[in-house]
């Protein structure tokens, strides 16, 4: 059987300019094929206020040859970020007058690195990237697949959909020759909304890094008179933001010495700060803003619990950053990590009385606390990025071996 050498793959979030879990997976996967032997030449979206240089440094771990498309997409962008951003910039004239034509624009200059490069088969990341592989695989005749992190009924709860980029989406998957989900959510999301044959997915669930595991707790002066509840995310509308202020309101009543920190921005944001004015309890909300490197672990390790209370999640690598840094974790039964692990609390993102329910019972029992710590460290140290490394591979070979 033939073996994947070389893997063209087109990203559009990698560290150190990432905010979300796609750059965490994206940059975990490609260490774990690094290391199983697999060479990677990994395209990527560039604006010029990107130090390439930062980038080239995560990187160099070898194996891995960076080419950078100077691009003003960037990460969880849509149609109307990206004309306000494209506002702002200094170079505008030389980007697409929307972010669709953007997309394509990013695709031809993929195309042109296509012809350049040597490699046995394309990988393609969510649907900014999903032109520029079938570009690819056009121009090398190479098989492609395409890997699924989330979807546009995810993004958008299922409402308000946005044809276009439903219809980039559905193309990828169509002319793919292999599909790659995170998780079962994902895949029945795909086989139901976007009418692919369930043979053609395969599901590879997300890992997370273990060499920065935590040994010990964090104290902060916040922790002496408060029980901490974080929600760490971007604050959109697939997270569940609201949810969680509403769940916040309740959980206030029993328990007045609740702090709930809120890390990340996005569009809810500003809905996030009034609703928490509105209902009287915005002197018990921190705001922080985006967190990353050290200061992630830092906050999962203030918290006493870790809320997850998604309305549609692909997987949720966050719920397992949280389990590494010994925090208990609430998290929705929307989510693909809810089907690989089982030491955490489930509930159903709208079931606001089960939220509450069971924040109040980690918060009040000790001993259900920590167990729940002590078991999801055992079950989270069993996570490893060689294992969906290896999956893809398989993945790959097959598709490789059906061009042969």
């Amino acid at each position: 059987m033939k073996r994947a050498n070389r893997v063209l793959m087109f990203g559009w979030e990698f560290p150190p300019k990432n905010t979300g879990g796609l750059g965490t997976a994206c940059f975990g996967l490609t260490k774990g094929l690094t290391k199983n032997k697999v060479g990677i030449t990994l395209v990527l979206p560039y604006d010029v206020d990107t130090p390439q240089s930062d980038l080239i440094k995560v990187v160099s771990t070898g194996g891995i040859k960076v080419r950078m498309v100077r691009s003003m997409i960037t990460p969880y962008m849509d149609y109307k970020d990206y004309s306000l951003h494209r506002s702002k910039g200094k170079s505008g004239h030389i980007y697409g007058r929307n972010l669709f034509e953007e997309v394509n624009r990013y695709a031809d200059v993929a195309a042109e690195i296509a012809r350049e490069e040597t490699y046995d088969l394309i990988h393609c990341h969510d649907w900014m990237t999903f032109i520029a592989g079938a570009r690819a695989k056009e121009i090398s005749g190479k098989p492609m697949i395409v890997h699924v992190h989330s979807t546009e009924f995810d993004r958008t709860g299922g409402n308000g959909v946005n044809q276009y980029v439903y219809d980039i989406e559905r193309h990828g998957m169509e002319i793919a020759d292999y599909i790659i989900a995170v998780s079962n959510y994902t895949k029945n999301k795909i086989v139901n909304h976007y009418g692919i044959s369930s043979d053609k997915v395969h599901v590879v669930h997300n890992a997370v890094e273990q060499d920065t595991i935590a040994e010990d707790y964090f104290n902060s002066s916040l922790k002496k008179n408060n029980k901490i509840v974080l929600f760490l995310g971007r604050i959109t509308l697939q997270k569940g933001p609201d949810y969680f202020v509403y769940a916040a309101r309740k959980a206030l009543e029993i328990m007045p010495n609740i702090l709930f920190v809120v890390a990340g921005n996005g569009d809810m944001e500003r809905y996030v700060i009034e609703k928490s004015a509105e209902f009287g309890i915005a002197d018990r909300f921190i705001f922080t803003g985006f967190l990353s490197g050290y200061d992630v672990d830092r906050i999962y390790r203030m918290a006493d619990l870790y809320v997850m209370p998604s309305v549609s999640e692909p997987f949720g690598i966050t719920a397992l950053e949280a389990m590494k840094n010994h925090v208990p974790v609430l998290m929705s039964r929307q989510s693909g990590v809810s089907e690989v692990v089982s030491h955490c609390l489930k509930i159903d993102f709208w079931d606001i009385n089960q939220i509450v329910n069971k924040m109040i019972s980690v918060l009040q029992n000790n001993a259900l606390k920590e167990c729940l710590e002590e078991n999801a460290l055992g079950e989270v140290r069993k996570f490893s990025w060689d294992k969906p490394a290896r999956q893809c591979i398989e993945i790959y070979e097959r598709a490789i071996n059906c061009y042969n």
